[in-house]
């Protein structure tokens, strides 16, 4: 039954077409935040872009503000909007700032504009200062990038290091295992992708919702299970359940027949 299907028959017993279509959005958005978490939360979106708007604002007038450049710049990555993010940042490295956080940003700034060198160089300048700089993430953003542009051992050898370091990481086991898959270490990657399902079950619930989507990416089958179910769930109310409201509704409680004989 088409989501098409089911607006309609909502139209139908709430009289309102546009209500009826907001509130299926809803409920699928819902349903989301408790399964997939792919959907975008738009609460979240509006906040960041209004602080976005704020920090360009206030930095045409304070174009030395080198804390508001840093803060910006983590807007764009988080954005993926790296060319900016290089650009807002630039100011803050010529004018001396050597800070972990500032040069891993600048790192992956690079990296994500196609600054690749730089990038790599950004990132081991990095680890050269705080190897255990956020439990790892150094380490998980060369292996990300190394394996997007198809540098599979390289890719490897950090991701390990991300393994070693973040014992309880999902997105790093599943990222691991894709990089062995392009080395053609297929026994490999199925095992890497079985221990990232293990770290999931175990996991406590707030890195289970942080970890979903990796986990069910490591294991396909599992949201395609609740994807049926819901569909079933949602065929049977439509079939069902949606066409007695509706009959109910559409029936002049006046009428003698209403009542029955």
């Amino acid at each position: 039954m088409s989501k098409f299907f089911i607006w309609y028959l909502l139209a139908r017993v709430t009289g309102s077409p546009i209500a009826s279509a907001i509130g299926l959005i809803i409920f699928y958005w819902a349903i989301d935040r408790y399964t997939l978490g792919v959907l975008p939360d738009p609460f979240r979106f509006v906040n960041t872009l209004r602080k976005q708007w704020k920090l360009e604002a206030h930095l045409k007038h304070a174009p030395h503000d080198r804390k508001a450049r840093t803060d910006l710049s983590e807007i764009y990555l988080v954005r993926k909007q790296y060319a900016r993010a290089v650009e807002v940042l630039r100011p803050n490295l010529e004018a001396g700032d050597d800070d972990i956080a500032t040069v891993f940003d600048m790192g992956v700034a690079c990296l994500g504009a196609g600054h690749t060198t730089q990038g790599e160089k950004l990132l081991e300048h990095a680890l050269e200062m705080q190897p255990d700089f956020r439990v790892g993430e150094i380490h998980l953003a060369l292996g990300r990038w190394r394996l997007a542009r198809g540098d599979y051992a390289g890719a490897k050898k950090a991701l390990e290091q991300l393994v070693a370091a973040r014992k309880g990481t999902v997105e790093g086991r599943l990222l691991l295992s894709r990089a062995l898959e392009g080395l053609k270490d297929d026994g490999a990657a199925a095992l890497m992708r079985d221990q990232a399902w293990d770290e999931y079950v175990v996991a406590p619930r707030f890195q289970r919702r942080r970890e979903r989507l990796w986990a069910w990416r490591a294991r396909p089958s599992r949201p395609l299970m609740y994807a049926t179910a819901l569909a079933l769930v949602l065929f049977l109310v439509g079939r069902f359940v949606l066409p007695q409201i509706a009959q109910s509704t559409s029936q002049d409680p006046y009428d003698d027949s209403y009542y029955g004989p």
